[in-house]
């Protein structure tokens, strides 16, 4: 073969170019990822495929010849101006591999340029095993210093047809669990709904469905907004969400420097979107593990269901006694035999020397002790106020301002956590709490140190998300041995907790269940970011036994197993010996492993009424439960909750000990459940 040379018109061969057919290969691919925009450009790795629009400066991804997102392009805010990638000229692209927390990922990168804007690099990441992909972008300039508020890296104008034709939802996903929110799955008749860090759209019937959600959550507050353009799609993911339902009152805070960075977005197809979520969750988990434990999944009691703010002494060392002779005994323990009993609000009557005594108590029963804090809020509201661990500032000093006025949220002022003086806080509250022998701790009103605000103490933070992550960081410094569940807070950041409560407060009526299983019903997921969700302190008193029933089962099927019942010597029998029926069935006790339970439809903003999980060792469990007042019958859904037909399952219902016949119909009285294992 030979190739002319213009400028001599010598011929040369490629045996004297010592060219070998590998070089000429590598020259080949370079050529092609290096084009000029004259035409489009393709990229395939594994099951993906990137076609790059040359015209538009706009990516479309296929997923196994299937056109799954069109046009993608990213957009940022600068000066009140919104840019795209679609402004900018003068491109290359380049394929690497990426040694990441994923394992090795193919990078596909694109930079672009233009005329007084900053450089866009943005990245696709790809490995060919996952049914996702990952895509953020970089602004540079060597020049000057960028500020942003708002990035997206995700912006599809029309998603392609990839779902049926009918039967489709989108998920509203809250950004924390503050103020009785509810979970929603909408059918697609909404002018556009947004979501908070993920959603999901999704066929109910064939369960094939789309995720896109933030898989960093260090500096920005993610929003999923969702668009429904005639019979199609479009989808936007963006950092830089600020308003009512992420509890600010001002905009977000911007990102300023030579270089800074997106969130990064997961993008999937999936064939289940239920099995979308998780492994949306898992890649969460990937960029940060979830927080270490190596113990059962507690199980106990918090003195804020009944108690409150009647919490004394004398009523703590009764509940710890009652429990351990009525309880403890009675099939009422975690695997480690052991049970946790938690002094919520209103501890602070106790003297230190009553904490230690109570403490010592529990562990003479058996028992691990627990506590409770909210480190980024006042309640005083006196600005004037001097700290009692920090006398040096005044609470004025240490508030988050928005506006020039402090920020009130739930009753409380919230304070900045990069302040010296919440550190100081810390410090002796923890110490406090080693002196007296506690492992546990519930975090609550954790939103408050999450808003934006005017400023912050440490002038590097700059947005709320990264003044959490900071006060998250301390906190784990400081109370990282001890067990930490989070109660009012964000979703994300999720690595510095071992459990979260997965909604708001509840406590013993049939509303108080479905409200909690409307969290577990499109938030079960959250158990691979978490050790564990926690559905709040299950009481009895003042319900029905079919509502005991159906609260328990709640419990048994999220996480925690945690009651909340007045057990001193104040109050009635009648409602011990009600606690003592319901929560000692070995049976039910036994499901209580900390797995969270799938549900099996996604239909509605209500919660859904079945819920399945199956365990290592082939066994199902299916819940179902009846929020109405008049009873309902059912037919089984074998192959809904992913049995097979064809094949002889045995099942017993585990309140009443009954063999359940799968093929027949099932009865669930009103406001109660049936709780079935089926081997």
């Amino acid at each position: 073969m030979n190739i002319m040379n213009n400028r001599t018109g010598k011929h040369r061969t490629l045996k004297n170019n010592k060219m070998n057919m590998k070089t000429f290969r590598l020259l080949l691919l370079l050529s092609v990822l290096f084009l000029s925009c004259k035409e489009n450009t393709v990229l395939v790795s594994g099951k993906w495929t990137f076609v790059y629009n040359t015209e538009q400066n706009t990516v479309s991804i296929k997923k196994d010849s299937v056109a799954v997102f069109d046009n993608l392009y990213v957009a940022y805010k600068m000066n009140d101006r919104t840019v795209t990638s679609r402004d900018y000229s003068m491109i290359k692209m380049k394929r690497e591999t990426c040694p990441d927390k994923f394992g090795n990922s193919t990078l596909f990168k694109i930079t672009y340029k233009a005329k007084n804007l900053p450089d866009i690099i943005q990245c696709f990441y790809m490995q060919d095993d996952k049914n996702y992909i990952r895509t953020d972008f970089t602004l540079t300039d060597n020049k000057s210093e960028i500020s942003s508020n708002c990035m997206a890296p995700v912006n599809i104008d029309f998603v392609p047809a990839v779902l049926g034709a009918s039967g489709n939802q989108a998920l509203f996903i809250p950004f924390d669990n503050d103020k009785w929110i509810r979970y929603h799955s909408y059918p697609l008749t909404f002018d556009k709904i947004a979501s908070y860090e993920v959603s999901a759209v999704f066929n109910n019937d064939s369960r094939k469905g789309l995720v896109a959600g933030s898989i960093e959550h260090d500096s920005w507050k993610t929003g999923v907004e969702i668009t429904p353009v005639h019979d199609r799609l479009a989808i936007k993911c963006y950092g830089g969400v600020a308003d009512e339902l992420t509890r600010d009152s001002k905009p977000h805070g911007a990102l300023k420097g030579k270089e800074i960075k997106s969130p990064q977005i997961l993008l999937g197809l999936f064939d289940d979107w239920r099995s979308g979520l998780e492994e949306y969750a898992c890649a969460n988990a990937a960029v940060n593990p979830p927080k270490a434990w190596n113990r059962a999944v507690p199980f106990g009691w918090n003195s804020w269901g009944a108690l409150q703010f009647n919490l004394t002494y004398r009523k703590a060392l009764e509940v710890s006694d009652f429990i351990k002779e009525n309880l403890q005994n009675n099939h009422f323990v975690n695997r480690d035999s052991t049970l946790y009993i938690g002094l919520d609000s209103g501890w602070n009557s106790f003297s230190e020397e009553e904490l230690k005594s109570f403490v010592e108590h529990c562990k003479s029963n058996n028992q691990i002790a627990g506590i409770y804090w909210t480190p980024f809020t006042d309640w005083g509201k006196h600005p004037e106020r001097t700290l009692r661990d920090a006398p040096e500032y005044k609470y004025k000093d240490i508030y988050l301002y928005a506006n020039g006025k402090p920020q009130e949220l739930d009753g409380a002022y919230a304070i900045d956590p990069s302040h010296p003086a919440v550190e100081i806080q810390m410090k002796n509250t923890s110490e406090l709490f080693r002196r007296c022998g506690f492992e546990y701790v519930k975090m609550d009103f954790m939103t408050h140190g999450a808003m934006e605000a005017d400023s912050w103490y440490k002038p590097e933070i700059s947005t709320g998300m990264k003044a959490y992550n900071y006060g998250m960081e301390l906190l784990n410094q400081y109370f990282g041995d001890m067990f930490i569940n989070l109660s009012i807070s964000p979703i994300f950041p999720a690595h510095y907790a071992q459990s979260r409560r997965i909604a708001c407060d509840a406590w013993n009526r049939i509303k108080d269940t479905e409200y909690t299983l409307n969290a577990l019903s499109y938030g079960w997921w959250l158990d691979r970011v978490y050790q564990y969700n926690d559905a709040d302190h299950v009481v009895l008193r003042d319900a029905s036994e079919g509502e005991n029933r159906a609260r328990i089962t709640s419990a048994v099927i999220t996480g925690l197993f945690i009651t909340g019942d007045d057990f001193s010597a104040d109050a009635s029998d009648s409602g011990k010996k009600r606690a003592v029926a319901c929560l000692s069935n070995a049976d039910v006790n036994a499901v209580a492993q900390g797995n969270s339970f799938r549900p099996v439809e996604g239909n509605g903003e209500k919660s859904e009424n079945q819920f399945v999980h199956a365990d290592k060792n082939g066994n199902t469990y299916y819940a179902v439960f009846n929020y109405s007042n008049v009873d309902t019958t059912i037919n089984i859904p074998i192959e809904r909750i992913e049995l097979d037909k064809s094949k002889q399952y045995s099942a017993k219902e585990l309140w009443s000990g009954e063999t359940v016949d799968l093929k027949s119909t099932l009865t669930v009285p009103a406001k109660d459940v049936k709780l079935l294992l089926i081997k």
